[in-house]
């Protein structure tokens, strides 16, 4: 399972209103009890020029769009968003 971050990664403040969508959807991952990969892509969306052109192809492939977190799973399903990955973490706990 692959988690793919910003460059901010799976981290924030110690209140879930804080903490950034990546470090949300990492903490819903570890709370479900799965182990995952960190995968930071380059560049912040909403900051423009700070994406060099390419870095997120990957993402938009998988997805369709540009924006993390996504939840890449074992059998190549993507999950987008930290509610997403949040609502499926909740509703497959690691056995």
């Amino acid at each position: 399972m692959r988690l793919y971050t910003c460059g901010v990664g799976p981290v924030g403040g110690s209140f879930p209103l804080l903490k950034h969508p990546c470090g949300l959807a990492a903490d819903a991952l570890k709370q479900a009890g799965h182990a995952f990969e960190i995968e930071k892509v380059k560049g912040f969306k909403n900051i423009p020029f700070s994406t060099p052109k390419g870095a997120r192809d990957e993402v938009k492939a998988l997805t369709g769009q540009e924006y993390v977190p996504v939840l890449v799973l074992d059998d190549g399903t993507a999950i987008a968003g930290e509610r997403e990955i949040a609502e499926w973490a909740k509703a497959h706990p690691a056995g």
